[in-house]
């Protein structure tokens, strides 16, 4: 297996896995706000700032999962009358102006981050200063762009990726005309 396929797949886990880390612990912190503020009359008074980091984090990395999988939402019914050449060429002139879109957006989140961005900006609970929060902008954007080209690649090659629903609907009607009447 290449490097790039085991970059790949570690990739995947890493990315899944974190969203998977922030989503429960937004969750669990958002409950126990609600918990502690029925029961105990209590605010715990980091806890919506914190959660509403996380969130904002899970989003972006979610983002760079659906890249990976193709399920960003997209105006794709009319490449199914196109012959099979101009269907993959114009989805990957798509994917690549996409592409540029990202990385002039990590340009710039970059820039905000590193070069604009108040030193003393910080998180009025917690003190963590806002460059980390912002983080995620470059992150996310560099990561999407890097999935979209893995996408567009394998395209090129021939490898199609359904976007999940898209498989769950195909499924659905292989096993409808399966099915006896």
């Amino acid at each position: 297996m290449s490097i790039l396929l085991t970059v790949r797949r570690h990739l995947n886990r890493i990315e899944e896995y974190i969203c998977c880390l922030f989503l429960a612990v937004f969750v669990t912190l958002l409950f126990t706000q609600i918990l502690v503020r029925q029961f105990f009359q209590y605010s715990i008074p980091w806890g919506d700032e914190v959660a509403t980091y996380l969130f904002v984090w899970f989003t972006y990395l979610g983002a760079v999962v659906a890249a990976k999988m193709s399920a960003h939402n997209r105006v794709s019914f009319h490449f199914s009358y196109f012959p099979p050449i101009v269907k993959t060429v114009c989805e990957t002139i798509a994917d690549l102006l996409w592409i540029a879109f990202n990385l002039y957006f990590v340009y710039l989140s970059y820039d905000f981050v590193f070069n604009k961005m108040n030193l003393f900006w910080k998180s009025q609970t917690t003190g963590i200063p806002m460059k980390y929060i912002y983080m995620i902008l470059p992150i996310a954007f560099l990561l999407m762009s890097i999935r979209i080209l893995w996408n567009v690649i394998d395209r090129l090659k021939g490898i199609e990726h359904d976007d999940p629903e898209a498989e769950e609907i195909r499924k659905l009607s292989e096993e409808k005309m399966d099915s006896p009447k």
